[in-house]
């Protein structure tokens, strides 16, 4: 198998939607030697930021000296995106040369996600990773991630996503993410919600896991543009840096410190400047990314739920303020897409929305109706490149450029304006 046929097969498995059971990805590991026990892994599940927080560990681990791997999704534009060692994405070959392995060895009954879940466990195997770190897809107990067995995990902020799945009510939803807490493992999470304490709280004195709270067993004080301290159970560590934009990230940064200082003390080193070094080197594509240009500013943000958006909506009434906002959105079917334009749409000059590439994509004249409640002009493009050329040719000096609402939407126009 080559690479376009590595590619051709995966896309073939995209119809296959989703399953909530765990037993046949198991047997297709089992068939390949069980390649995710043969190195520990650290789980970061919730509803945002866990990519920024898993992201942010694996940085820090890798300047400490470790291998590695990191397993995240979506990607953006090349599915590669998703499997890394130590910063390095999978080469093309090695893509190929897996998927052709993993489908002639139990792997072709898998869904897409499951499949590329194993070709990841299977290629940190074969790679020699000192550590794994494993975003979780969707939910936790159920998600195909959840195959390990972390010593530590994190459960970053539960919000309202995927209810027809995960439950109806916050509690369910949180109980579905605390799947991943292990017997006598650390939990770390950032939400402050009391249905979600109290559900992790509970799930962690059930398995005999330490829970450790951020604002309560772990503190951040923010000093702006970027810059906060970290107070744990033994690490004080003053003016750390990171270079991705809005004070949400200050939150899982500390998070991801958090995580580190939980590792060390199982044996896992990492020591203060490894988490400096990591943390001012992390790079997280697509979320609040800056694009300047001669006039104005292109503002990438993958925001694809009510919690993101509100956290985009802070990013541009704190920090950018521009003259005009002309946002660009598109969201997927199952989103909810009324909330998440009563976030940005009030803030809006020109609203334009278009489909992102994915199947699962709302129509944009569907969305047409509940813009024009919170924006007064709206413009519906089918096609995202368009919607981009039209917000463009609309910006003006001091203006500000804005694509949201799916990552699908954030990595099909990045191409255009990233090399």
């Amino acid at each position: 198998m080559d690479y376009a046929q590595a590619l051709s097969y995966l896309a073939s498995l995209q119809g296959r939607g989703m399953r909530l059971d765990l037993a046949a990805f198991r047997e297709a590991l089992a068939e390949v030697g069980n390649p995710q026990e043969s190195y520990p892994c650290v789980l970061i599940g919730g509803t945002n930021g866990k990519g920024s927080v898993a992201a942010m560990t694996a940085a820090v681990l890798t300047a400490a000296g470790y291998r590695v791997g990191l397993y995240t999704s979506p990607h953006l534009r090349d599915v590669r995106e998703r499997i890394r060692i130590s910063g390095v994405e999978i080469a093309p070959e090695e893509l190929a040369a897996f998927t052709g392995e993993l489908a002639s060895s139990g792997g072709d009954g898998l869904t897409y996600f499951e499949f590329l879940t194993a070709l990841a466990f299977l290629f940190f195997a074969r790679r020699g990773v000192d550590i794994a770190v494993l975003e979780v897809g969707m939910g936790g107990r159920l998600d195909a991630t959840n195959v390990v067995n972390p010593r530590t995990c994190a459960v970053t902020d539960v919000s309202w996503e995927h209810r027809a799945y995960l439950g109806r009510t916050l509690a369910r939803i949180a109980a579905e993410k605390a799947g991943i807490i292990k017997e006598g493992a650390v939990c770390l999470t950032a939400s402050r919600k009391r249905a979600v304490l109290g559900v992790l709280e509970e799930v962690c004195r059930a398995r005999g896991a330490r829970l450790r709270r951020l604002g309560a067993e772990l503190r951040v004080r923010r000093r702006g543009d970027g810059v906060f301290s970290y107070q744990g159970t033994r690490w004080r560590l003053h003016d750390l840096k990171i270079p991705l934009v809005g004070d949400h990230q200050i939150q899982n940064a500390a998070l991801a410190v958090g995580v580190a200082e939980a590792l060390e003390e199982t044996g896992t080193a990492v020591g203060e400047g490894a988490v400096r070094e990591g943390l001012a080197a992390v790079r997280w594509p697509g979320r609040l990314e800056v694009f300047p240009c001669e006039r104005i500013q292109i503002l990438l943000d993958g925001a694809h739920n009510p919690a993101g958006m509100a956290a985009l909506r802070r990013a541009l009434e704190g920090r950018f303020r521009p003259r005009r906002l002309i946002t660009v959105f598109g969201c997927l079917g199952d989103k909810d897409y009324r909330r998440m334009l009563m976030k940005i749409a009030p803030l809006t000059d020109l609203l334009i929305l278009t489909r992102p590439g994915s199947d699962r994509a709302l129509p944009p004249g569907s969305l047409a109706a509940e813009g024009r409640r919170w924006c007064r002009d709206v413009v519906v493009k089918e096609e995202p490149r368009a919607a981009l050329a039209s917000a463009l040719a609309a910006a003006g000096e001091g203006d500000l450029v804005c694509v949201t609402g799916s990552l699908y939407l954030v990595g099909e126009l990045r191409g255009l304006l990233a090399p």
